[in-house]
């Protein structure tokens, strides 16, 4: 085929008008797409659970302007789970549908942390018992060495390793991660939605 009748194929006048007024349908997001929250205008009482619930490191934080606390989102940090949301108890935030969902289906979020370690890297150290919050509410005496006479407390080291007593003591502030030298502990965070008559 000739470069002429190239031309004369891509010159026909049906040809360029679908081609320089081609349109396609506006992009439209689906009803369970979650955006980057969005502040609601209730009032935060800085009770920290959106930043402990928060799967990514300095995606959000909460800050006081004015004298009253607020969420503040990191957009390049932030993966737009909605466990911020989710874990509001004031429903400060919202993205997408979750908050209309909530209502509507009458769910309430639970949110819970588990403490996992690996034995095998873990050296006994104890920073991650001696740092915790909840270990030192609970024993303000415990050992340097994360050791703790208490069987209360949410973990201490026994024979040399760390061990898990009461999972449900963590609030997910995720101190025993950053104070392990070895990266042997680790918060794992979940959310699940219930019916409120079935609490």
């Amino acid at each position: 085929m000739s470069v002429l009748s190239y031309l004369k194929e891509f010159l026909r006048p049906s040809w360029l008008k679908s081609f320089f007024f081609a349109k396609t349908a506006p992009l439209e997001n689906p009803p369970y797409f979650r955006d980057f929250p969005q502040i609601t205008g209730n009032e935060c009482t800085n009770c920290l659970s959106c930043k402990m619930i928060c799967p990514c490191q300095g995606a959000i934080d909460v800050i006081q302007e004015n004298g009253k606390w607020m969420p503040y989102i990191t957009y390049g940090h932030c993966v737009r789970c909605g466990y911020c949301v989710e874990a509001c108890p004031e429903e400060v935030l919202t993205s997408g549908d979750i908050l209309d969902k909530k209502r509507l289906e009458g769910l309430e979020f639970i949110h819970e942390y588990k403490v996992i370690v690996d034995e095998e890297a873990c050296m006994g150290c104890g920073n991650c018992s001696t740092a915790c919050p909840a270990n030192r509410e609970i024993d303000p005496h415990i050992g340097a060495g994360g050791t703790a006479m208490s069987d209360d407390v949410l973990m201490r080291v026994e024979r040399g390793k760390n061990r898990v007593l009461h999972n449900d003591l963590c609030k997910g502030c995720k101190v025993c991660m950053d104070t392990c030298p070895n990266k042997s502990i680790h918060v794992v965070r979940t959310v699940q939605a219930v019916q409120e008559a079935y609490k």
